[in-house]
């Protein structure tokens, strides 16, 4: 009996299916390499959200398990991201302000609510929601998000504890003791050392991940000098597994946070999907859009259920599974088990890893997303979409990340319908040599059909244009001057039709009745004409009215003119 292609997502881990013995060494050297910068990456990501490091940990481990046992991709790192920091910040401050373990709290629920989102968008198959986000967008809300990112991280990067609950707001805090000389020149030029030793070996595409590098002179240099006393430092992580952390909330914080998972969840499985999408074209394959987006979400649930906060696919980690020969989602289990261990036997190795370094890595990180290359392009390319785009950055660095994003979303559907509003028409004519009827805007040298009209209108017939196409029709004819008896309207590009069209339609094809001049239709699309006669038109648009080309349309014309 053959089994359904319906089988459930977990029913067979991906990471055994098809597995071959000759891929355990690859998978084990690369889960090594990985875990090198899984430990530092989660505790930097998770101060850049507000959170104690060691919930990054729990963040790192909890979904590369659930991942490696449901997740689609073959090679794929999920954890804490950078750009997801800004957003968690948002969506906690109000509710938590400075209270440690409730932030920690709301963290683990709001990955929750996002787990249970992406779940059910699974089920009811949403994966097309992510065309919302637009490349202009992504560009404005990358871009946007790295900004912020850098801009957070700054006081630490300088040595300043400062209050405030957005990026700017602890900028402007920062300012005046900047000011004031209270720049901890130790933690500054160690921070900027770490910098350097994030970007050389990127640039210089060494083996061994700057980030390693980074945290492990940082934490000699802090230990051998003794600077511990002079700078802050993260201090020994308290040892254990990941555990539940949920105390202390309430359905009134599961209503308020609801509409920030909603839209992290979009921008979660877009990423992710985005990704993994790359990922399976680059070995000939594609990943499946709802399995994607379960396998997300079980794992944000997970790790929310046990002491995390919202997780993403990782742009920085997974090329370095890739490089290092990750042959499967081996990797990542074999990572998440060596952080296990670290957290059970060496937690006291952070003891002199300075915050300083820490925010040195999230900087780096946020510098890898932004794309200034495709601001460029896309400038380049369309005036609209780079509005959109700029929308994006300016809503995101100044409104905020998710009402940032709400505002571009809006501004990109807008233009849509202005596009759909005011779209491009154009007369067809005979071009000499060239087989067709072609734009006479661009083909003057064109000859119109004696007798006959040919009109294109680029778009669906909709309540917003259905007037523009009947005055576009008549200034036309205007234009054309007397002896026009027959107007084709070439409707390849009118994909639907709405009644208030209609009705428009009617009034337009009554007054050319009056004035002596036929309309039909060429390559008007099966399921438009079944909408005119549901809606009761087959008497006034009979078949005659309907050619299958535009050339049809024409040799019906002249055969009639011919035989008449």
């Amino acid at each position: 009996m053959r089994r359904s292609g319906r089988t459930a997502f977990w029913a067979v881990p991906p990471a055994l299916r098809g597995y071959r013995i000759e891929w355990l060494r690859h998978d084990l050297v690369a889960g090594a390499a990985l875990f090198a910068i899984l430990v530092p990456a989660g505790m930097a990501y998770a101060q850049a959200a507000g959170l104690p490091p060691v919930t990054g940990l729990y963040a790192t481990v909890v979904p590369l398990l659930v991942y490696a046992a449901v997740g689609p991709s073959r090679v794929l790192v999920l954890g804490p991201d950078s750009a997801l920091a800004p957003m968690i910040v948002a969506a906690l401050i109000p509710l938590a302000a400075d209270n440690e373990q409730k932030s920690v709290a709301l963290a683990g629920l709001l990955a929750i609510l996002i787990g249970g989102i992406l779940l059910l968008g699974s089920v009811l198959r949403l994966g097309i929601v992510t065309g919302l986000l637009s490349k202009p967008i992504r560009l404005g809300y990358l871009n946007g998000i790295a900004l912020l990112v850098a801009v957070s991280q700054l006081p630490t990067l300088l040595g300043i504890s400062v209050e405030g609950g957005t990026p700017w707001e602890k900028l402007i805090a920062a300012v005046p003791k900047v000011l004031a000389g209270e720049t901890n020149l130790t933690a500054l030029l160690l921070g900027l050392v770490s910098l350097a030793l994030i970007w050389v070996p990127r640039r210089l595409k060494w083996k061994v991940p700057g980030v390693l590098i980074a945290v492990v002179v940082s934490c000699v240099a802090v230990a051998v000098l003794g600077l511990e006393e002079r700078l802050k430092v993260t201090g020994a992580l308290p040892q254990g597994l990941p555990a539940p952390a949920l105390g202390g909330i309430g359905w009134s914080d599961v209503l308020t946070l609801l509409p920030a998972a909603a839209a992290i969840a979009l921008i979660v499985f877009v990423d992710t999907g985005t990704l993994a999408q790359s990922l399976a074209a680059a070995e000939g394959g594609r990943v499946s859009g709802n399995r994607e987006m379960a396998a997300l979400g079980a794992a944000n649930a997970a790790t929310g259920l046990l002491g995390g906060f919202p997780v993403s696919a990782s742009t920085s980690r997974t090329p370095v599974a890739v490089e290092s020969g990750a042959k499967s989602q081996l990797t990542g289990a074999v990572g998440a088990v060596l952080v296990l261990g670290f957290m059970l036997v060496a937690p006291g190795v952070t003891e002199f890893l300075p915050a300083t370094t820490l925010a040195a890595i999230v900087i780096a990180a946020a510098a890898a997303i932004a794309d200034p290359a495709g601001v460029r392009r896309l400038i380049g390319m369309s005036r609209s979409e780079s509005l959109v785009m700029l929308a994006a950055f300016l809503g995101v660095t100044i409104l905020g990340v998710l009402p940032g994003i709400a505002v571009a979303i809006g501004l990109a559907i807008l233009d849509f319908l202005r596009q759909a509003w005011d779209p491009y028409r154009a007369e067809l004519v005979d071009v000499p040599g060239i087989p067709g009827y072609h734009d006479v805007s661009r083909h003057p040298e064109g000859q119109r059909i004696p007798g006959l009209l040919i009109l294109r209108f680029d778009a669906p017939l909709f309540f917003g244009n259905g007037a523009l196409l009947g005055s576009f029709v008549r200034t036309e004819l205007d234009h054309a001057g007397d002896g026009i008896e027959r107007v084709v309207l070439a409707a390849e590009p009118v994909t639907g039709i709405d009644t208030t069209a209609l009705d428009e339609l009617v009034q337009l094809d009554e007054w050319l009745d009056r004035h002596g001049v036929d309309l039909v239709f060429a390559e008007l699309k099966d399921p438009v004409k079944d909408r005119l006669l549901q809606y009761g038109m087959g008497a006034r648009f009979s078949p005659e009215h309907f050619y299958p080309t535009v050339s049809e349309a024409v040799r019906a014309f002249q055969r009639e003119k011919r035989d008449g």
